[in-house]
């Protein structure tokens, strides 16, 4: 009797890091249970083996920043059933669209010595912008465990429950204090969604939103909790224009403190 075909799996890489993918490997254990489930059929960060699509599952990491990659992301769309972004570029143009805020020609300019050899767009998009996305995986990394959910869900034909609260829940779940109250922090917890297990709060720092906008984020709340501790407008605007910077409250808000 044949054996039942494995779904395919494939991961893509656009502008970025590589840190989500990173974190794909770094399931160690989970992993081993996911290859024996699935195909992987196309992950160049992990394996030369490059077998043709269609794909079921794709995961996507990385912004758009060049014209090439716009095409690209319909080729790869075209070949999914299922396409997932995975982490802060993917989902929110990730820190290299900090370009979206300034002249990206400029900039060109100032830093490479034969600028007419650089070809790029001038804004970093998330794959959204540009094609259907069955669900989006925040962060900066991602989480493992989050990710694990996301690709079991797909292959069980469920959808993926991961938690949707912001930071600030995790905090009180863990016991650890808040830094705003006790010591006067600036923290982006009350307005970021969670994921990280509190790494920043845990080590008495405040949250720097690596994970992006919680559904319905007060940000204008949140900007004037921090001016009463201190905060100047170019605290404020620096201070939403991190990894997330082009999500899309974030974006709001820091504009919201230009000149």
């Amino acid at each position: 009797m044949k054996a039942p075909r494995k779904p395919k799996l494939a991961v893509w890489k656009f502008a970025s890091c590589d840190g989500c993918q990173l974190s794909i490997l770094d399931c160690e254990d989970e992993l081993l249970a996911i290859a024996g489930a699935v195909d992987i059929a196309y992950f160049p960060e992990a394996s030369r083996a490059m077998v043709k699509g269609p794909y079921d599952l794709s995961l996507v990491e990385g912004s758009i920043t060049t014209s090439h990659d716009a095409e690209r992301i319909h080729k790869i769309r075209r070949e999914s059933k299922f396409l997932v972004t995975i982490g802060a570029c993917a989902t929110a143009g990730g820190i290299q669209a900090l370009r979206n805020f300034g002249k990206v020609r400029e900039f060109v300019s100032l830093v490479y010595a034969s600028p007419e050899y650089i070809s790029t767009l001038d804004r970093s998009t998330p794959i959204s912008a540009h094609v259907k996305v069955d669900f989006e995986l925040y962060g900066c990394p991602i989480s493992k465990e989050q990710l694990v959910e996301v690709i079991s869900a797909y292959l069980n034909g469920r959808k993926p429950n991961t938690p949707s609260h912001a930071l600030c829940v995790d905090c009180k779940r863990s016991g650890v204090v808040c830094v705003m109250v006790a010591h006067g922090t600036a923290c982006l917890g009350p307005v970021t969604h969670t994921g990280c297990g509190v790494i920043c709060p845990r080590f008495h720092r405040g949250c720097y939103g690596c994970f992006g906008p919680k559904e319905t984020p007060n940000t204008r709340s949140m900007a004037q909790g921090m001016k009463k501790l201190g905060a100047s407008r170019l605290d404020l605007l620096r201070v939403f224009r991190t990894y997330n910077a082009e999500a899309d409250a974030f974006r709001k808000e820091s504009m919201a403190h230009e000149d």
